[in-house]
């Protein structure tokens, strides 16, 4: 494959195989009840058919794979200035991207990828929530070279690269997350999101192994009679315990598959950051994308002199909607030294957070009434539901109100919104300590409401939305809600930089 990305060109040969691998999977994820089927009621004598049937199955996904590579082309067009790819077996396709909208650009690499020696580059532009284009099989040093290209386009006058030629980097490795910081944020964050995640894989498991009843006919007395036997071996503290434990085992793993040898490299004006365990992420970060920045401790966290950072960039409104974070790039473990570094490479200096705008205390009594809510809707379900004796939830009651009443508390005193001519910073949470910030040029629209019931009290909520997702702040004074709110508008319409 030759250096010159403005003449189409194909993938790595050995391409076919990822071709192969990705197309059978597909067929295999959309048929695997069938499959199923097929495979408990096959009789002896249709092993012959079946057997030849996969082979022919396994013939036309790999005439699949290598027409996919065939008519996979990709290359770049000076004068539109487009990153142009070519694709498709019967209905062809081609998709052309302006290089000014790509916003990020990822190298990464599975593991039948690493076996065969080769990496998929995919390529991020705002405002879409999957990736744009994807090149399933490159060279290392030719998908790095893309990827600069790509992100660090415009000058026409450089000469095409040739295979002798070497590609000179400016880099500098300045962060580098060790393994013991590592287990540090496995221990010490993201408890909620474990938590949630081993519910639903229990209620999950749980259905199973009721359907699997249903199934095979098995008398349910039975099993919960087992069930209950087996419970009075186990105390509740000896069950919490176990609880805690699963969850940071969880939490270790999690956070040492993602971010397995994570290492950040400043090239240029960018941030190259690679990470992962199985499969290997390569992605280089350009900060004018960039259009939240934040930083957030907890306790222990605080304790351990660690906290995590996210840079996240622009998103569509589906992916803003449902809330993920596939646009958000995380460096966990760093340090407050670290962190100032990358917030000057982001930001151009360290955010100072000047004028503090506090919430009224009706936030609390939003926030209490809430909960009890809550609470109240759940002991009238399992009231209705008949599930056992109600009695034995009061403790648990008990347990709760003082666990959300200590949330809202430091989640009210948290609660702030700092404003200065250059940044806007919301300080928030209860556990995790999160600030965000945001530079004014980079707010896209501003909504300031009030309800009719606030206007005696002169409460009011403002939401500042960007490309990655909106920035709250509730139960605010009015009338300096207003006052921001013209104050930023009139610095988005001054200013003379480009949101990305």
């Amino acid at each position: 494959m030759r250096l010159d990305f403005t003449t189409p060109q194909r993938q790595s040969v050995t391409g076919i195989i990822v071709m192969f691998a990705d197309t059978f999977q597909s067929i295999v994820r959309q048929f695997w009840v069938l499959l199923l089927v097929i495979l408990f009621k096959l009789k002896e004598d249709q092993y012959l058919v079946v057997g030849l049937g996969f082979l022919g199955l396994v013939l036309l996904t790999l005439v699949i794979g290598y027409l996919k590579y065939r008519n996979f082309t990709f290359y770049l067009d000076e004068e539109k200035q487009e990153f142009i790819l070519r694709k498709g077996v019967i209905n062809k396709s081609k998709i052309s991207i302006q290089l000014s909208k790509i916003q990020q650009v990822d190298i990464n690499q599975s593991i039948i990828q690493k076996i065969i020696g080769v990496y998929s580059l995919d390529i991020d532009t705002a405002g879409t929530d999957k990736k744009e284009i994807s090149i399933r099989a490159i060279d290392q040093r030719l998908a790095l070279l893309l990827k600069e290209k790509l992100l660090d386009y415009g000058n026409k006058d450089e000469e095409a690269l040739d295979d002798n030629q070497e590609v000179i980097k400016e880099s500098k490795t300045f962060l580098k997350i060790s393994y013991n910081t590592l287990f540090k944020v496995g221990i010490t964050s993201n408890y909620g999101r474990t938590i949630a995640l081993l519910v639903t894989f229990v209620i999950t498991l749980y259905q199973s192994f009721k359907d699997a009843i249903n199934a095979f006919e098995i008398d349910e007395k039975e099993v919960d009679t087992v069930f209950e036997r087996g419970a009075g071996f186990f105390s509740a503290g000896i069950l919490i315990f176990g609880l805690l434990v699963l969850v940071l085992l969880i939490n270790i793993v999690r956070i040492f598959i993602k971010h397995f040898d994570f290492v950040m490299i400043k090239q240029k004006q960018s941030l190259v950051i690679t990470s992962g365990l199985f499969a290997k992420k390569n992605t280089l970060l350009n900060p004018d994308k960039v259009q939240i920045t934040s930083y957030s401790q907890n306790y222990f966290q605080k304790k351990f002199r660690i906290l995590d950072m996210n840079m996240k960039q622009a998103s569509s409104d589906e992916v803003k909607e449902q809330k993920k974070k596939s646009n958000a790039i995380e460096v966990p473990g760093c340090n407050t030294e670290e962190r100032d570094e990358i917030l000057r490479i982001i930001l151009g200096k360290i955010p100072q957070k000047g004028n503090q705008y506090r919430s009224n205390f009706r936030y609390l009594i939003f926030r209490t009434f809430s909960a009890v809510a809550f609470m109240a809707v759940i002991l009238t379900l399992l009231h209705y539901a008949e599930i056992g004796n109600m009695d034995l939830y009061i403790p648990l009651v008990f347990v709760y109100l003082c666990l959300i009443s200590s949330l809202i508390y430091f989640g009210y005193r948290n609660h702030a919104l700092y404003v200065n001519q250059d940044f806007v910073i919301k300080r928030h949470g209860a556990w995790d300590v999160e600030h965000e910030i945001i530079e004014p040029h980079k707010i896209q629209a501003i909504t300031a409401k009030q309800y009719f019931w606030h206007k005696s009290a002169d409460v009011g909520h403002l939401i500042l939305h960007t490309a990655a997702g909106d920035v709250d702040f509730r139960f605010g004074d009015f009338t300096h809600i207003k006052q921001l709110v013209n104050y930023w508008l009139y610095q988005v319409e001054t200013s003379e930089k480009n949101w990305m």
